[in-house]
């Protein structure tokens, strides 16, 4: 069985999706993008600002389903461009525990919705 997973502390979907899907024990996100939920306006003006809101969407989401990243099993990144990888990978390991990191890819994408640099996607676990 699976329960769609909603919060307003992040962005709403912009299209035929939800924020998450919770099948079992399972949670799946779907990408987010730097969308500040509050305004719906994008976050720019460097790559660790944009990393930092996708993160902070991600928690948010987890959040929702009870969960945290110490449950994240797998991480998707997109990113534009691969000279930003290191910045992306400062902020996102400011969110993760090293020590029970999840497993993760990191590709270089041609186009990102709305142009953005980053967008994230994660699965969870409940323990």
């Amino acid at each position: 069985m699976k329960k769609i997973i909603f919060t307003d502390k992040a962005p709403a979907p912009i299209g035929p999706y939800s924020q998450a899907v919770l099948a079992g024990n399972t949670l799946y996100t779907s990408g987010q993008i730097p969308l500040d939920p509050a305004t719906g306006e994008l976050v720019g003006g460097s790559i660790e600002a944009e990393t930092k809101q996708v993160m902070d969407n991600l928690k948010a989401v987890l959040e929702a389903a009870g969960m945290d990243f110490s449950n994240v099993v797998k991480t998707s990144i997109f990113i534009m461009n691969m000279d930003d990888f290191a910045a992306i990978n400062t902020v996102y390991g400011s969110y993760i525990n090293e020590e029970t990191a999840p497993a993760r890819e990191t590709v270089q994408v041609a186009r990102l919705p709305k142009n953005v640099n980053v967008e994230i996607s994660m699965i969870a676990v409940q323990q």
